[in-house]
């Protein structure tokens, strides 16, 4: 026996130890790291790697080989005959093979632009990722909290179920001595049995969502996970939703496309040569193969665009105002929002106080039933009702302090909060 109980003492750290444990910013954290959006990240980064490498190799000398054999109708001849000279016309069948080199000198720097405007969509496209995943984030928190009211259900129902059993060894004992009427015992037990089928329901439910939070979190979570309450305060620091910043990264796109657009009216120089070997060579009247080559340099210039660029850069800049309003009106419906959550916040602040008014009351009203049960004053369905209502105050006090605290995370996700880590966990 002593054997047995020295087994028992080492076993209970190991199990406790062994209990899984979870909080609400690891959640946070895993469904930003392992939701399959999540993996744009780097092929994202990847592609606008290799986009500039491509735009970079514009600097690079562009080497190209041209080969061609042609036959035509009719070739140049001299119109004259020129005494004691014999001038053979060029074939008719022709043969040219050229290897042209084209260097760029000068353009404007519009590869330099071009990369950052890549640059700037790339900030785009990420940033638009951290909105849709920061959007998951009001959904890992009300699956979480459900969870989390459950599992805090399940121990109230426990606790209910310990206090029912007392009640039910001492009816237990009235009925023994004469003193209740058997129907109490059978009474308490019926009860006994509806927690037990509330206990069932309460099981398969947070499975469910345990399911469902696990697929988001991308890891597996046992059935007797135990969810640690997180606990809100307020940054030091201003919060930022996300998709203010997206608004500035989408506006500073516009600007390097505007800069783009100039640089594509500069001058552009560059430098070629060619060689090469056919029949005829550079010399047309020479009827033979041979090897020619000419250098030289080349100037672009568009001197006149029909004020193209004016009217592209007008549109970006209308482009810009669209943005404005755009972020204008996300700031103005979060606000909205946070006058809703905040005016909720208020509301159950004030029924927590009620609840725990409700409560004190309950519990001396069940202390003067229990008496009476003894004593048999009352039977056990007026026990049972007084029971009940005690319950029923706890469960309505753990739901409004679960909907309390949903709504104050919430609100610090409407305010972006969740970037300045406003969040930390306390044990339960």
């Amino acid at each position: 026996m002593k054997r047995l109980f020295l087994i028992l003492i080492f076993a209970i750290p190991i199990a406790t130890l062994a209990q899984q444990t979870l909080r609400l910013e690891q959640c946070f954290d895993l469904v930003t790291d392992n939701y399959p959006l999540a993996k744009q990240s780097g092929l994202l980064e990847n592609q606008v790697q290799l986009d500039i490498d491509a735009l970079r190799t514009g600097n690079l000398p562009k080497l190209d080989l041209n080969a061609q054999a042609t036959y035509q109708s009719d070739v140049t001849s001299l119109p004259i005959q020129l005494p004691n000279i014999t001038v053979e016309p060029p074939n008719k069948d022709q043969y040219r093979a050229t290897l042209d080199v084209n260097q760029i000198i000068y353009n404007g720097g519009l590869i330099n632009a071009t990369s950052k405007v890549k640059e700037a969509a790339f900030k785009v496209n990420q940033q638009q990722l951290e909105v849709s995943l920061y959007g998951l984030k009001s959904q890992v928190n009300s699956i979480y909290l459900s969870v989390l009211l459950l599992q805090e259900n399940q121990d109230l129902l426990r606790a209910k179920e310990e206090q029912l059993k007392a009640r039910i060894e001492d009816v237990r004992a009235g009925v023994k001595y004469g003193t209740l009427l058997a129907s109490s015992e059978k009474t308490l037990e019926a009860e006994l049995l509806k927690l037990e089928q509330q206990n069932i329901e309460l099981s398969y439910s947070k499975s469910d969502l345990l399911q469902r939070l696990s697929l988001l979190i991308g890891r597996e979570l046992s059935s007797d996970v135990n969810l640690l309450r997180p606990e809100v305060f307020i940054p030091e620091v201003n919060s930022q939703r996300p998709e203010i910043q997206l608004f500035d990264l989408q506006k500073e796109q516009i600007d390097y496309s505007s800069k783009l657009i100039s640089k594509s009216n500069l001058p552009k120089i560059n430098a070629f040569a060619q060689g090469g070997y056919g029949n005829p060579g550079l010399n047309m009247l020479d009827n033979s193969f041979r090897t020619f080559y000419m250098a030289g340099l080349k100037l672009n210039l568009n001197i006149l665009d029909w004020n193209k660029t004016r009217t592209e850069k007008q549109s970006l800049e209308i482009n810009k105002e669209i943005i404005d309003t755009q972020k204008e009106t996300f700031e103005l419906n979060n606000n909205l929002e946070l006058v809703s959550l905040k005016s909720e916040i208020d509301k159950i602040d004030a029924l927590i106080s009620t609840d725990n008014e409700i409560i004190l009351l309950r519990e001396d009203i069940l202390k003067t039933v229990e008496s009476q049960l003894k004593n048999g004053v009352i039977t056990a369905s007026d026990y049972l009702t007084e029971f009940t209502n005690l319950y029923e105050a706890k469960s309505n006090l753990n739901l409004h302090e679960t909907q309390l605290l949903l709504h104050k995370i919430q609100y610090e996700i409407k305010k972006g909060s969740y970037y300045n880590n406003a969040f930390k966990t306390v044990p339960n």
